[in-house]
């Protein structure tokens, strides 16, 4: 992990706020989230930052040195920042669109939806694995639309400026090796794969895995998950046999993996469109927004394992809007 402004702006919190705790409210985040976060940046620099006790956080020696280089640094980014989403602003008209997107099946349909009714914008994409970043950068101005994503219990927070419309929520399915035993079955349950080695995402910005460890702990069981690893990292730990994880239902399957339902839908994902409320896309949201569900629709069909999934389950899926 390289470092990045945003985790100056971790420690910084921290230290302002005095506790995990109090830094984890202010940020949006859990405090073991942010514990574990704080502890990545610690490895990452090497040192502790703050002596952590009953009372709070105090700042090291050595974290008084990171404290003091950050909060030179940050007001000059913050500047930069600034004059630069002031400037693009000025500039960006509807010949300039700039897209942004999570891993989710509805980034082409939202492209070729922008380019049909907006014939002359040069459209640009920026894809993250956290909807976090892409969200401030919309509130910022330096997106004009974004797809987003997140779970339940962990909903988007509304931002100034910012238009969210959830489009559908979808199963998560079980993604295992396609000569796991298991791959046999119509559908497994989470106890079934409890006992296998698991790659999971990291714990971050993003919640997923906050998410699916609050889903295990309601089985009052948790995996075992010594790989921690994302996209194709992810599937080839898969692919090799080497663990099993968890996928959205419209994930078109590769070879060497299977994709299978878990049984009683315990884990859901919501996919969300969202744009800037004064951006260069606001007067064609709502068609937009009718064109990537339709698009979804169709990627709902054509991805065979939950394309049998729906037929079992007709009404459980639909737009949400």
């Amino acid at each position: 992990m390289d470092l990045e402004v945003r985790h100056l702006r971790v420690i910084c919190s921290i230290a302002e706020a005095g506790s995990l705790t109090r830094a984890a409210a202010s940020l949006r985040m859990t405090q073991p989230g942010l514990s574990a976060q704080l502890r990545r940046i610690e490895i990452m620099l090497g040192g502790a930052i703050f002596d952590r006790g009953k009372a709070g956080v105090v700042p090291t020696m050595f974290g008084e040195l990171v404290l003091t280089r950050a909060r030179a640094i940050l007001p000059g980014i913050d500047d930069l920042l600034a004059d630069t989403a002031r400037v693009a602003r000025c500039r960006t008209t509807t010949d300039r669109v700039r897209l942004g997107s999570v891993g989710a099946p509805l980034l082409a349909d939202l492209i070729v939806a922008v380019r049909e009714l907006t014939p002359r914008s040069e459209v640009t994409v920026r894809c993250q694995y956290s909807p976090s970043p892409l969200l401030d950068d919309l509130a910022a101005g330096r997106l004009e639309a974004a797809v987003l994503g997140d779970n339940p219990g962990q909903e988007l927070s509304p931002r100034d400026g910012v238009v969210l419309r959830p489009l559908a929520a979808e199963p998560v399915f079980a993604l295992l090796p396609s000569a796991h035993p298991l791959a046999e079955q119509e559908e497994v349950s989470l106890n079934q794969l409890i006992e296998e080695d698991w790659a999971v995402p990291h714990p971050d910005t993003d919640r997923t895995r906050e998410y699916w460890a609050h889903v295990f702990a309601l089985a009052d069981r948790q995996p075992k998950t010594p790989y921690e690893a994302e996209g194709r990292q992810l599937i080839e730990l898969v692919r090799a046999g080497l663990a099993v994880s968890l996928c959205q239902a419209t994930f078109i399957a590769v070879p060497g993996v299977a994709v299978r339902p878990l049984a009683g839908n315990p884990i859901w994902y919501r996919h969300v469109l969202a744009w800037r409320r004064d951006g260069p896309l606001a007067a064609h949201g709502d068609e937009i927004f009718r064109r990537v569900g339709k698009g979804y629709l169709a990627t709902c069909a054509a991805t065979e394992a939950y394309a049998r999934w729906r037929e079992r389950h007709p009404h459980s899926v639909r737009l949400l809007d």
